[in-house]
């Protein structure tokens, strides 16, 4: 997969590609992470590439012909174009798993008070990280890129992902790791039985309830199978079974 981040600032990803998981995918080139400094597309002779808006109104707005140009410059047959936006669809883990499978993504940061609406026309979707305002896209842009890449096959093991939170609708399931008991906080007894048919029922159950306790919200999303609305039933959710 090749990621294109359009950007002003992308000394911003430094960091970030030359780390953990990304950095690795990147070496074993499973995938392709490519930063663009929006200002050399500038018409401008000192990169400028703001102007105030038409109309009036405060601040200034990212102008338009340097997306247009960096867009036909990087765009290809087999690109989704992604506009990151407060305005935009409220990214989450069905979007990623979505983006994964795509080949190429082009990745739009923008800043200041938006960009020139005719940008919008050029893209395939906006993305909204959740219902608050930042001073830019390179965040969210950091947050897709690193979403999406750790489903892109081979980049991390299948089972891992497999069993994330929100994967397949719930929370994941609470886990432990030595020592088996501190200071009076112990490991539930079931987990250190070696019964894995039990762990299974255990997991399965304590996902369900996690998700109720912390994130009700998400149940309405989930097309319950009949074990899960049993579980569901047992905990004190009202469910028809």
């Amino acid at each position: 997969m090749i990621i294109d981040i359009v950007t002003i600032f992308p000394e911003f990803f430094d960091l970030f590609l030359k780390t953990s998981i990304i950095k690795r995918a990147i070496d074993a080139h499973i995938i392709d992470i490519r930063l663009h400094q929006l200002r050399d597309y500038s018409h401008n002779k000192h990169k400028k590439i703001d102007d105030t808006p038409y109309g009036g109104g405060a601040g200034m707005l990212m102008q338009f012909p340097p997306f247009f140009d960096i867009i036909k410059t990087l765009k290809t047959e087999d690109t989704t174009v992604i506009l990151l936006s407060p305005q935009g669809k409220l990214f989450n883990q069905n979007e990623a798993k979505g983006l994964a499978q795509k080949k190429h993504l082009i990745l739009l940061c923008g800043h200041y008070e938006g960009v020139d609406a005719r940008v919008e026309s050029l893209v395939d979707m906006e993305i909204s990280i959740g219902d608050y305002v930042l001073t830019g896209g390179e965040i969210p842009a950091m947050i897709v890129a690193d979403t999406v890449s750790r489903l892109v096959p081979g980049v991390i093991h299948e089972d891992s992902a497999e069993t994330d939170s929100l994967q397949h609708g719930w929370l994941k399931y609470p886990q432990y790791t030595k020592p088996e008991s501190y200071q009076g906080f112990v490991v539930p007894e079931v987990l250190i039985s070696g019964n894995h048919q039990k762990i299974e029922v255990w997991r399965e159950e304590a996902s369900i309830n996690s998700t109720l306790q912390k994130r009700p919200d998400l149940i309405q999303e989930i097309d319950l199978t009949d074990q899960e609305k049993k579980i569901l039933k047992k905990l004190g959710y009202p469910v028809k079974v």
